[in-house]
Formats: C-alpha cells, sequence, structure tokens
C-alpha cells in the first residue's frame, strides 16, 4: 500500500473559519441566492462566472486522469488486477444503478408527482426541448466503443472525453509497468507531473466560491424561485429520493464496506458544496480522487474506478431519469400499464429526451413542462452522483484489497486532519517506490 508522508495521529492546526474552503463555498451560494432573489438582471449576468470556474477545472482534467492512472498502473506487479478492478466496476456500477432506477420508479408510483396536471401534449411550447432533440440520439454499442478509442493520442486529450484518456493512459501504464528498472526515470517524472497538475488543481479550487456565487445567482436570477410552485412534487420527490438512496441504500453498502455513510459525507463537504453551487460534478472530480486516494485508497484503484465511474455510475441521473419520465407520463395521462419499453442510460436532460425518443408512448414534447426546473433538479442528481462514485471506489477497493483500512478510519474520523493548501498525494517516495503500488 502507498506510504503515507501524514502519521494516524497527526492533527494539523484548525484555520480561521473564513479561510476554510467549504465555509467560502456556503457564503457563496448564500449570497448567489439573494442577489438571485432581489436582482435578478444583475445575477443573470454572473453566469460566465461559474463557467468560467468549471472551465478552468475541465482543462486541467485529462491531465489528472492520464497522470494518475499511468503512474499508478505503471507501479503494479500484477496487471491482472486492471482487469478485475475494471470488471468488478462494471458489476457494481449495473447493480447499483439499477437500484437507483428501481426507487425512482417505486417512489413516482406511489406519490404519482405528475398526477392533476392533465396537460395535453400538442398545447405545449416544445420548440424549448427541440434543441435537445436534435443533440439526443441513441448510439448503439458499436458506435459507443468506437469513440473510445480517439484518432490519436492527442485527440484523447483535445477531445476531453475521460474513456479515451482513460484508454490511452492504461496503453501507456502496462508498457511502462514492463519496462522494469529501464522506466523508473520515467516513473519518477509521471510522479513529479501528477504532483505538478494536483497542485494546480488545488490552486484553482481557490476559485470555487467564485464559480459557485456566479452559478446560483443564475439559477436564481434567470428562473427563480417561484418556478418551483407548480413543480415543487417533482422536485421533492427526487430530493426525497435522493436522500433515500444515500443515505439508506449507499449507506447498507458502506456500512458493509466498513465505513459511516455520514462521515464520508464530511469529509467531502468541500466537494459537495461546489457540486451544489456549480450544478456540475466535473470541478470536483480531481479533489475526489485526491481525497480518495488520501484516506487510503490505491492510486491505480482510484485512477481505474473515479473516472469510468463518471461515464457509467451515474446513480442521480438513474433517479431523475424515471422519476422525471413518469412525471411526464402522468402529467399527460399516458398510460403505462400495459406498453413495453427500452431505455437508454444516461445523465441529464439530453440523455431523458433521449430516452423518451425510444418510449414512443411518451410524448417528448411533455419534457417541456420540466424544463424550467431541471436546473434545480441537476444540482441533487450530480451531487448523488458524486456520493455514488466515491463510495464505489471505497467499495471496489476494500474488494480488491488495496484499501488501507487503519488510515481511513483514522481520515473518517478526523484524526488525520487534510491540509487543503497542499497537494493531499502521497510523497514522492510512495509514487515511485514500486514496493508501495499494490502487488
Amino acid at each position: 500500500m502507498p506510504a503515507y508522508p501524514t502519521p494516524y495521529t497527526e492533527v494539523k492546526p484548525r484555520k480561521p473559519l473564513w479561510h476554510v474552503l467549504y465555509v467560502q463555498v456556503l457564503a457563496a451560494i448564500v449570497i448567489g441566492v439573494l442577489l438571485g432573489y432581489l436582482v435578478p438582471s444583475v445575477a443573470v449576468e454572473m453566469k460566465p462566472l461559474g463557467d468560467g470556474f468549471i472551465k478552468l477545472i475541465k482543462m486541467v482534467i485529462a491531465l489528472v486522469v492520464f497522470f494518475t492512472v499511468v503512474s499508478g498502473i505503471s507501479g503494479m506487479r500484477d496487471l491482472g488486477k486492471v482487469g478485475r478492478v475494471g470488471i468488478k466496476s462494471l458489476l457494481y456500477f449495473e447493480v447499483v444503478s439499477t437500484v437507483a432506477l428501481a426507487l425512482g420508479l417505486v417512489v413516482a408510483n406511489i406519490f404519482h408527482p405528475g398526477a392533476g396536471f392533465n396537460t395535453d401534449p400538442a398545447h405545449l411550447e416544445s420548440k424549448a426541448v427541440a434543441q435537445y432533440a436534435g443533440a439526443a440520439h441513441e448510439q448503439g454499442i458499436v458506435p459507443f466503443v468506437m469513440n473510445i478509442i480517439p484518432d490519436s493520442v492527442l485527440g484523447a486529450f483535445a477531445r476531453g472525453d475521460i474513456l479515451p484518456v482513460v484508454l490511452v493512459a492504461l496503453v501507456f501504464g502496462v508498457v511502462l509497468s514492463g519496462m522494469g528498472e529501464a522506466g523508473q526515470p520515467l516513473r519518477e517524472l509521471l510522479a513529479a507531473a501528477n504532483r505538478w497538475t494536483f497542485g494546480v488543481i488545488n490552486m484553482l479550487m481557490h476559485l470555487a466560491p467564485i464559480g459557485a456565487f456566479g452559478a446560483m445567482a443564475f439559477t436564481i436570477g434567470r428562473y427563480g424561485v417561484a418556478s418551483l410552485g407548480p413543480l415543487a412534487s417533482l422536485v421533492a420527490c427526487l430530493y426525497l429520493t435522493s436522500a433515500v438512496f444515500v443515505l439508506v441504500v449507499l449507506g447498507l453498502i458502506a456500512r458493509f464496506a466498513g465505513f459511516n455513510i455520514l462521515r464520508l459525507l464530511a469529509y467531502i463537504k468541500d466537494d459537495l458544496l461546489v457540486v451544489l453551487g456549480t450544478s456540475s460534478s466535473d470541478p470536483v472530480l480531481p479533489t475526489l480522487m485526491e481525497k480518495l486516494e488520501f484516506m487510503g485508497c490505491s492510486k491505480p484503484v482510484v485512477g481505474l474506478v473515479v473516472p469510468t465511474g463518471y461515464v457509467f455510475n451515474t446513480d442521480g441521473s438513474s433517479i431523475y431519469m424515471t422519476m422525471a419520465a413518469l412525471f411526464v407520463a402522468q402529467a399527460t395521462n399516458t398510460d403505462l400499464t400495459s406498453k413495453g419499453a427500452s431505455g437508454v442510460t444516461g445523465a441529464a436532460f439530453i440523455a431523458l429526451v433521449a430516452t423518451l425518443q425510444v418510449v414512443p408512448t411518451i410524448p417528448v414534447a411533455g419534457m417541456a413542462l420540466i424544463l424550467g426546473v431541471d436546473r434545480f433538479m441537476s444540482e441533487m442528481r450530480a451531487l448523488v452522483n458524486v456520493i455514488g462514485n466515491a463510495v464505489a471506489t471505497i467499495v471496489i477497493a476494500r474488494w480488491e484489497g488495496e484499501l488501507d483500512t487503519a488510515r481511513m478510519a483514522a481520515v473518517l474520523s478526523g484524526r488525520i486532519v487534510p491540509d487543503l493548501d497542499a497537494p493531499l498525494m502521497p510523497s514522492s517516495a510512495a509514487d515511485t517506490d514500486p514496493a508501495t503500488q499494490i502487488a
């Protein structure tokens, strides 16, 4: 297992309250909400602050994933573990995502959030949905797999997609692992590059309060809290279902894996507030990987599970898709009792439109009903996605014997407090010494 620079007994001095990132982000969210409510016209103009912050983080994500995966895989003695981790991850993703889909289905059928709308799809303004319908298209397995393979190594980074970068990193990491001592200088260089990129991320995360302020101000200013009124039942059902999924479903999984879900939430609270403020899980991908490795998950497991989980393990989006689809069916009085349908797994609004396009009994025009509050629901589904991927990584690491359980207990109990002003990644000795990597 990796060696860590911080002993289990060390607790760093607490910073002044206003120097703590999650406090700054929370304050920024509150200020953004107030501005959006009091001066909507000004608040809408704050949108570039949120978009700019997300773009700054996304420009480094590909490098973070590449260096993390390559440096982790290159130090592995048993490369068969790469395949086992991948298979176990996909199996876990499939099972837990199915549970999320089923939970959303059950809650929507119990509470009927769309009942009473009695909406005629022909009278809906469907032009707003047309742009999403144009972007949403059913993709087969073969095209999906082919899109994972980039046209070139640089193309993988230029596209900004995660899976092509993971594929390139796996190939380079496996080859570097087979080079033995001859590859040691390159492993040291990659380890340094890994710490370098995380240093950049740590620097950029100081802008998180500004990004959260801009995104939240725009959301409230553009859509307004009043827009939640008619669809409050749908939003409330989604939030309730998400809370049940996290606390009960993921809570039970966490208990079997040997940790407390509430303590994990407290540990990653900074990331969750950033997600809440920006309505996007992308900005916290690097810091989530950083914290999971710091708490005892091995580098290769973190490097493989977290990026792939962002694509395949979207529990929040699974809940959202079933509930939103059933809401539209209920609101338009569409009978589904005797109809068969096929689903398209995905995330966010476009994927839901794509799903309804292959479920002919539910009118796609009905999506215009929830378009105005989709932003509010995207916050919760992004939160659940991040939490689900954190739990998945710990579970897979425990499953593979690549989790330092004593380290995890110490971190989650607060006996080790990470210094967020410095990179959390292990020291250079841990990164470059093959004996510290997983066997």
